[in-house]
């Protein structure tokens, strides 16, 4: 039926069946007041007692209409004498109920059920604000009664999925997270997870989850999780299945421990050693990462050369014995054996007659042996010296023989040692002559040039000549092009050539090859780093140069009529602040001085750091060393207080103290995302070898301090720097560090196997700080007529950040391209003293601070002053001070005294209002003598 038939079929017919219904109950209603009036007992079909309502035992529920089928609807109650239903506010025609009756037997009271069916066609035609609803109107004797809505809507279930899970890779024990939004229906979908089509039983599973929102959640993955996971919904009406989601659980490698170190594979001289490691701890499953880093290590051995032991000479023979004889011994110590050497071959001992033969024989007198046993032993010794003399004569023959050959070998080309003392020296310019003196030395000592010659001529290398033999390549053998290697062979004299590890000797620049030779005994120290002047009540600044290092005494600080020497240094040798756990010093220690000064207002102290600022990552601390020499933390540099104040800037900390000591800077790292800024720089050199040319590289703390470091020792070395340095951001994630070098040219040089990549363990450059971190490469020509370099050197670290230093130069001295190490704009005057040490002018700062430091309505005061000069915390430092505007002048003096921008500070002025002028545009009547004289000088 339409809904408009419904609706006028159930208007029409209530109108027609309404008024005889209400004629009814008026009916029954005057019949029951009568009855009540006589006495008499009322009808059957109405036993309740006067005035009970119909009371429903059933009310419609809310019902779901499945494609085309309709529903029914009940609804059940006593006692009543009608039940009628009203659908969407209309009454529904008599002729749709089907009613029935029967007896409570409990109660005696008759019980009435009523059914409606409501098709999908009456639910689809109905257009209004609510779902279709039905309910019940029971009628009574004094009233009715009417039952709940009943909503009865059609049920359904799209097709797609609102958001289908998606495939994942996680770690092992990682946590899984597959979303589910179930496709739009009516009642709503039930969720229900597979996995390789079986149901999850989150229950029997607490490391599954399905209760959030849908979605299937695993806490901790195993690699059991893998698989295929769907989702599925489901209602009264379908079923649907979203789309399949695979999730893999991967193991990365992990790198089992190190085995021990071979043995050296030479057993004499320079090898190398290896160990292994292999990538099974644990082993990479299901596509995890493969373990980053070496399988193999290897270092450079050496391996003592065995020493055959020699005899010493023979002892003295020892007095007669009563057997007749006497003794002679010898020690094999002239050198004894060592490091596997073979012993001495022969005898020890040996022992002869004493006697002339006038001695007894076998205990009897001379004159009582038998002429047989005289005449034997006359032929026993007569047949030996006849064969000693032989052996004598075969000896000379042979010594004779092998003289004249090596005398012809010679020839003409046997040089008398005694030419290489003369002024001139007959070797051929082309040979390459080998040294060997105490030790063979694998690379010839150069001979291009008379500052050469003079090394081999006045050093102590030879002496004595008389021992050398030098043989020349003969004229047939250069001619072919084929080089023999001369021998060298002398004694050893000490101190005569600088051999070892030392790694001042490693490698001699041209200018520097004489005062190495002459004075190797006496190399200059490394000088302190320490600087100092005399301040008095004007103040001033104190530079300690190539550093970053500085002071800044504010004017006033020192009482009127004194002064004081004030110095600064900084510590070179071995840090004396021993980190604690991962606590990492990120400075160098700076010591101020006289520790007895006092200052009437704080001074600043600019220190160099090398961390990455970051308050998310590092937990950054002060310390000051005790007089006891312990170290203790005066604060950390994001916490308020009263006592000093620290501003951090991206490379250095600027500190406001009030009494001098040793300071440095400590950092904690909080997360592995932790940076220390690493400057890497390359120099190279020739060595001794003319073919050979060194590559260095060094990776230290970015703070200027710590390349001086490292400039001063290449300087000491000859070393060039040949490329400008660069940054690189080492994360503290316990990566280590590879450096190698890259794209040498193929027929021009090589490189050593091996040594064209070094790892560097993460610990020895994360506490780099220590001695200046380098790697060393030795490239050899394989001619003479190559001159330039062209090469890469790559410094990474696993994991993280990568640089390139691109080497393009020339190995000669005289075609090398300069690259300064340091600007010098803060060595030229180490020490400034009065107004010309400061940027701002003594009569303008004065105007300032009384401007600031009187308290303002509109809050314009030294707080509006900071936070326009970026400085937001720890107020209540300068609060405490005297003239906080002052305190502020002298941080801003601290931070500018390279750049001096009076400009910016100008700017901050004007946006506070306080003035409209920049203070380079001050008139010259506005300054008095000193600060005009001061302002021409720096352009203001």
């Amino acid at each position: 039926m339409g809904r408009a038939a419904a609706a006028g079929g159930g208007a029409g017919g209530a109108r027609r069946w309404l008024p005889w219904l209400g004629l009814c109950f008026w009916a029954a209603g005057a019949a029951a007041a009568r009855g009540s009036d006589n006495g008499e007992v009322l009808p059957e079909s109405i036993p309740s007692a006067p005035g009970t309502l119909p009371h429903f035992i059933e009310e419609p529920d809310d019902a779901y209409i499945i494609k085309s089928n309709p529903i029914a609807l009940r609804c059940k109650a006593r006692p009543a004498m009608q039940i009628f239903f009203k659908c969407n506010g209309e009454w529904v025609h008599q002729n749709e109920h089907v009613s029935e009756e029967s007896l409570d037997e409990s109660s005696g009271l008759k019980v009435r059920e009523v059914f409606i069916n409501v098709t999908r066609q009456q639910v689809e035609d109905f257009h209004g604000p609510e779902d279709y609803w039905c309910q019940c109107v029971a009628w009574s004797h004094l009233g009715t009664s009417k039952s709940r809505k009943a909503s009865v809507r059609i049920a359904y279930l799209r097709k797609n999925f609102e958001q289908d899970p998606q495939g994942r890779e996680v770690p092992i024990e990682g946590m899984i997270v597959l979303h589910c939004r179930p496709p739009e229906g009516v009642p709503a979908a039930e969720v229900e997870w597979l996995k390789n089509e079986e149901p999850i039983d989150s229950e029997q599973d607490e490391n599954i989850d399905t209760r959030a929102d849908h979605n299937l959640i695993i806490r901790q993955a195993r690699l059991s999780d893998s698989g295929n996971y769907t989702c599925m919904a489901a209602n009264i009406v379908a079923k649907r299945r979203s789309l399949s989601a695979t999730v893999v659980v991967y193991v990365n490698g992990g790198w089992s421990s190190w085995t021990e170190w071979s043995a050296c594979n030479v057993r004499c001289g320079r090898g190398w050693q290896k160990r292994s490691r292999t990538c099974t701890n644990p082993a990479p499953l299901n596509g995890g990462a493969f373990c980053e880093g070496m399988s193999v290590q290897k270092i450079t051995c050496t391996s003592l050369c065995p020493v055959d032991g020699s005899w010493e000479v023979w002892s003295e023979w020892s007095v007669c014995s009563p057997e007749c004889e006497h003794l002679r011994i010898r020690e094999c110590t002239a050198p004894p054996p060592r490091n596997g050497g073979k012993f001495c071959e022969g005898l020890s001992q040996e022992s002869e007659n004493c006697t002339d033969g006038l001695c007894i024989l076998d205990k009897k007198p001379l004159h009582e042996i038998k002429p047989q046993s005289i005449e034997n032993a006359s032929d026993i010794a007569l047949y030996s010296g006849l064969g000693a003399a032989v052996v004598a004569v075969a000896v000379l023959v042979i010594g004779v023989t092998l003289y004249r050959r090596s005398q012809s070998d010679y020839g003409v080309d046997v040089i008398d040692s005694s030419a290489l003392t003369g002024n001139s020296l007959l070797l051929n310019s082309s040979m390459q002559p080998d040294l060997t003196v105490s030790r063979t030395y694998s690379g010839p000592i150069c001979l291009q040039d008379p500052l050469d010659k003079e090394l081999m001529t006045e050093s102590s290398l030879f002496n004595p000549l008389s021992d050398i033999k030098v043989k020349v390549q003969s004229s047939f053998m250069v001619s072919l092009g084929v080089s023999e290697r001369a021998e060298y062979h002398g004694k050893n004299h000490s101190g005569t050539f600088p051999h070892g590890n030392n790694r001042s000797f490693s490698t001699m620049h041209p200018r520097n090859k004489t005062p190495y030779i002459q004075n190797l005994s006496s190399l200059p120290t490394r000088t302190e780093l320490r600087t100092t002047g005399v301040f008095g009540h004007l103040g001033g600044r104190l530079v300690m140069p190539n550093t970053g290092v500085s002071l800044l005494i504010p004017h006033g600080a020192i009482p009127e009529e004194n002064s004081w020497e004030i110095y600064m240094s900084i510590n070179q040798g071995e840090p004396s602040l021993q980190s604690d756990g991962s606590e990492v010093l990120l400075s160098p220690e700076v010591t101020c001085g006289p520790p007895d000064m006092i200052v009437t207002t704080p001074f600043a102290l600019t220190i160099p750091h090398c961390a990455d600022v970051s308050s998310e990552h590092w937990n950054i601390h002060l310390k000051k060393r005790t007089q006891q020499g312990k170290w203790e933390e005066v604060m950390s540099v994001e916490d308020e207080s009263t006592s000093c104040y620290c501003l951090l800037d991206p490379f250095a900390c600027h500190v406001l103290l009030d009494s001098f000591g040793t300071y440095a800077l400590t950092g904690e790292p909080i997360t592995d995302c932790a940076v220390k800024q690493l400057k890497v720089a390359v120099f190279g050199c020739m060595s001794c070898n003319s073919l050979d040319y060194n590559l260095r590289v060094y990776c230290v703390d970015n703070t200027p301090w710590a390349f001086q470091e490292v400039v001063s020792d290449e300087r000491h070395q000859g070393g060039q720097l040949l490329e400008e340095p660069k940054l690189l951001h080492f994360k503290g994630n316990t990566f280590s560090l590879q450096i190698s070098v890259l794209d040498i040219p193929p027929f021009l040089w090589r490189i050593k196997p091996f040594t064209a990549c070094q790892e560097v363990p993460f610990s020895r450059v994360w506490c780099s700080n220590r001695q200046p971190l380098h790697c060393a490469f030795s490239l050899e020509r394989y001619t003479p007529t190559t001159t330039q370099l062209s090469c890469k050197i790559c410094i990474r670290q696993l994991k993280g950040h990568e640089q390139i230093l691109q080497v393009q130069t020339s190995i000669l001295e005289s075609e090398r391209e300069t690259i300064t190490f340091f600007a010098q704009e803060d060595s030229t005057f180490p020490a400034q003293t009065g107004p010309k040490a400061f940027k701002i002018p003594y009569s303008i700062r004065q105007r300032i601070c009384a401007t600031f430091d009187t308290p303002n309505a509109k809050g314009k005061d030294w707080q509006m002053l900071a936070q326009k000069n970026s400085i937001n915390r720890n107020l209540s430092y300068f609060a405490t001070q005297s003239s906080p505007s002052a305190v502020i002048l002298n941080l801003w003096e601290a931070r500018h005294q390279h750049d001096g921008d009076l400009d910016s500070l100008a700017c901050a002025l004007e946006e506070i209002g306080r003035t409209h002028t920049k203070l380079s545009n001050i008139t010259e009547t506005q300054l008095d003598e000193a600060d005009f004289n001061y302002s021409r000088q720096n352009g203001l």
